[in-house]
């Protein structure tokens, strides 16, 4: 969506407006983001929708759901992220999208999505389709739209309408909270959910009365023309310089002649000017022209009095906001490989002197820029660091997860931006340099320096010190102004970076916090930062509500630091000071909780044979409960004491752990010490199948390889990836093949693999089969191994092993193949693939 978004709250009347380590040692440093990458090509994007596609069926979706890309940026080094919004007969489903985190090659590593669509004409026996038909035009939906806007206002950018798909969501309880009183409300006990699906426009209207701008989203019924959703688009907020706030900085100009020019050669590349730029909007709504200078001296340091815009001190404003941009740029690439606004290193600039008096800043995602007013009667220039670090996180944000700038998600893409304007100011007061950034170093405050009576727009700690803001999360959230829903998660990041303290009376205490300590521990505002970016960049989608970011901002810390990590409980203690999940203790003490007192032990064992761990554990509250790990990765089912699989040559070298809970209320774990797996110590067996356990994606295989990867709905035996045949609740066949030498030499040869089934048949009658066999490298069939169906459901993996001696001598073909009927659903899930011969 083409969003403006601004910075300050819209009440102004003159504006528009864990109790143990970690299950995996955190890395030395955190990952950075990757270079600039090219956006794929044709074949490539539809490789990719492919792959989606051959899940479809197993999320109840049928043929007329679709995917379009809307952005593809980098992801850490060796990936990229793609973006994608879900569609249904061609149409937009609004708010409802994909992400992708995708390696280099093409394989699909996560992916996050949102469900808006899910009920739209759900499963595969719908008899009926959603009428995409409308009974009103784009003209008319724009007309209405303006006439109720400003009848007598000029449209300074063409009005859009967008034929779509828009979601009513009504707000529920989950089953737990049913009996829950209003205020004891927890936002996990909430959800949102589809309530019907209208056909709509959005309609965009980017209008001027006077000075005045206008900036308006609307959902319009495409049926009737009611107006079903609408919400402020205009998102307000800031060589040698003279900064107003900074004093003398160093600014990077060009020179053309005796010219000099606020054009940056060293960031960014291409974007309107070709490299970042500050313009002159001498008090229009345009950008202007790029300001030029006789000297490479610029700025008098003092605020804006009213005259010229290009005497020295009229250049200060272009001061300003071009060592804003500079400082919010080189944070971004220094810390986290993040290049300009889109990570591709577009070059952005931005335009000083807006309108004339204008108290606002506001980024603008139709060029991509950012305009600062000098201010008025309420601020000065409006070219702080924060401000300016404020208005580029809009671009980042509008770049990355879009958040729709309406209800919860709204607030969170103000936060957003707050925290990059706060994380900016500290990285420039420490002096613009470096790998990190410096903790201490900020205000914590929005825009203090640029208010005349010295009070911020919004304080990070405490929001309701502005009379508005909520402390944390209840339902009415929704409902208010994204400025102030913005302040239980700008206060949530504060506790993340900083801490919180135990006494009632301070302004940095939370009642939520109930667990020991009561003043939780913060973990800097640099790995704060980090985590919140990789949610942001990676997790996030467009409807994102405080209750999933908690969720995505828990993943991100996992993935960065480790499960269990203290930054991976100081993100659950930050959520639950504003009301989102439970409490937690950062550490039960000594002799308090669950202990491991019998660590798994290192094991040497043959390929073929089988490998066991243990653990014990003493102490805290039983029963106890457990979660083994294999290179730091969950291993479904693996939830005993006991550990027991059979090895193959690949597993050699592999990292086992454990994580033992006890039964307390809130719960106590330990983490077992690592142990390795050797295969082949002893034993003459050899793997023949390649890549058996899908974790390299789709190398070795052929066939319908679309089915290989770490699909949602469905668990791997161990590892991420597996391979999903069926689930498709409408006629499919998939097969996967790979060819396979038995030496004549071998004395045995075993082929063994994973299987779980599930199936939505109810019928004792045979629907839907998977065949194993073993055929010529010519296709024709040697013998068939077993045959499954929707008759043999079971819970969890089984394992199952054949004979293939047999076939010594010879190059064969192993052979899964699936067949599904037209409705209802039957999976086949194959995992950990292994044929040893001796």
């Amino acid at each position: 969506m083409n969003l403006r978004k601004t910075l300050l709250a819209a009440s102004i009347a003159t504006l528009p407006m864990v109790l143990s380590a970690a299950v995996h040692a955190a890395p030395q440093s955190a990952p950075v983001m990757a270079a600039p990458v090219s956006a794929q090509s044709p074949q490539q994007v539809d490789a990719l929708f492919s792959k989606l596609a051959a899940r479809r069926g197993k999320t109840g979706l049928d043929a007329s759901h679709g995917y379009k890309v809307t952005v593809q940026h980098p992801g850490v080094t060796g990936t990229r992220i793609t973006r994608a919004n879900h569609t249904y007969k061609g149409l937009r489903v609004f708010g409802s999208e994909t992400v992708i985190v995708s390696s280099d090659a093409g394989e699909i590593l996560s992916e996050s999505s949102s469900h808006l669509r899910d009920k739209l004409n759900a499963g595969k026996d719908s008899k009926s389709g959603f009428n995409t038909a409308p009974a009103l035009n784009a003209t008319a939906a724009i007309d209405k739209v303006t006439k109720e806007l400003a009848a007598g206002g000029l449209h300074h950018v063409p009005p859009s309408a967008e034929l779509l798909i828009y979601p009513v969501v009504k707000t529920v309880r989950t089953a737990a909270a049913a009996n829950k009183q209003e205020g004891a409300l927890n936002a996990l006990d909430v959800e949102d959910v589809v309530d019907r699906y209208e056909l709509a426009y959005l309609v965009q209207v980017r209008m001027l009365q006077g000075q005045n701008p206008i900036y308006y989203d609307y959902i319009v019924s495409a049926k009737n023309g009611v107006v079903l959703k609408k919400w402020k688009a205009l998102q307000t907020v800031a060589g040698t310089g003279n900064s107003q706030y900074n004093g003398t900085v160093p600014l990077n100009t060009s020179q053309s002649g005796s010219t000099f020019s606020l054009k940056d050669p060293s960031r960014g590349t291409g974007g309107t000017y070709g490299m970042m730029a500050i313009t002159n909007a001498n008090h229009g709504t345009s950008p202007g022209s790029v300001y030029t200078n006789t000297t490479n001296t610029w700025g008098d340091g003092q605020q804006y009095n009213g005259g010229s815009t290009t005497n020295a001190n009229g250049q200060t404003a272009a001061v300003n906001a071009m060592w804003g941009l500079m400082n919010t740029y080189d944070m971004h690439k220094n810390v986290l490989g993040w290049q300009s606004l889109d990570g591709q290193n577009t070059a952005t600039f931005i335009a000083a002197h807006v309108n004339t008096s204008y108290d606002n800043a506001y980024y603008d995602s139709g060029c991509k820029c950012m305009y600062i007013g000098d201010g008025g009667s309420m601020f000065n220039n409006l070219g702080s660091i924060d401000v300016i670090g404020h208005e580029m996180g809009h671009g980042i944000t509008d770049a990355t997860s879009g958040l729709i700038y309406s209800q919860e998600s709204g607030g969170l893409n103000e936060s957003s931006s707050d925290i990059a304007g706060e994380s900016t100011e500290a990285y420039a007061r420490g002096g613009g340099t470096g790998t990190t950034i410096p903790s201490g170093l900020n205000d914590w405050q929005m825009g203090k320096e640029i208010a005349k009576n010295g009070q911020p727009l919004r304080w990070m700690w405490k929001p309701s010190k502005d009379g508005r803001s909520p402390d944390a999360w209840s339902t009415s959230i929704k409902n208010l102004d994204v400025h102030y829903s913005s302040g239980p998660n700008n206060r949530m990041f504060y506790f993340l970076s900083q801490g919180s303290e135990s006494s009632s009376s301070s302004e940095k205490y939370s009642s939520y916090l109930n667990k020991q300590p009561l003043a939780m521990t913060g973990i800097g505002i640099d790995k704060a930062y980090r985590i919140w970016f990789k949610a942001n960049s990676t997790k996030f989608t467009q409807s994102t509500n405080y209750a999933d970011a908690r969720n995505k901002v828990l993943q991100s810390a996992e993935e960065l630091y480790g499960v269990g990590s203290k930054e991976a409980i100081a993100v659950k203690r930050a959520y639950a000071a504003i009301n989102v999940g439970a409490d937690v203790d950062e550490n039960p003490g000594p002799g308090t909780g669950v202990s491991i007192t019998t660590q798994p032990a290192s094991i040497n064992v043959s390929a073929g044979g089988t490998a066991t761990f243990t653990v014990g554990a003493s102490g805290g509250t039983t029963p106890y409960s457990y979660k083994w790990y294999r290179n730091g990765g969950a291993i479904p089912g693996a939830t005993s004491a006991t550990y027991s699989f059979t090895a193959q040559a690949a597993d050699n070298g592999a990292v086992f752990n454990a994580v033992v809970t006890d039964a307390a209320n809130p719960p106590t774990s330990a983490t077992s010490q690592n142990a390795t797996l050797t295969v082949g110590g002893g034993g003459t067996g050899t793997e023949r199948v390649t890549n058996g356990g899908f974790e390299n994606g789709t190398t070795g295989w052929s066939g319908t390889t679309g089915v290989i990867g770490a699909h949602q709905g469905q668990s791997p035996y161990e590892g991420t990836r597996f391979a999903w045949l069926g689930g498709n609740g409408q006629s499919a066949t998939e097969t996967l093949t790979q060819d396979i030498n038995i030496p004549a030499t071998s004395t045995s040869a075993t082929l063994s693999f994973a299987l779980h089934i599930d199936t939505a048949e109810t019928e004792n009658v045979v629907y839907d089969k998977m065949v194993v066999t073993v055929k010529s490298t010519s296709g024709a069939v040697l013998g068939t191994l077993a045959t499954y169906s929707n008759l043999n459901p079971a819970s969890g993996f089984q394992i199952r092993t054949f004979n293939l001696l047999p076939y010594k001598g010879q190059t064969v073909r192993l052979s899964f193949a699936m067949t599904e009927d037209q409705s209802l659903q039957t999976s086949f899930v194959v995992d950990k693939v292994s044929v040893i011969a001796n």
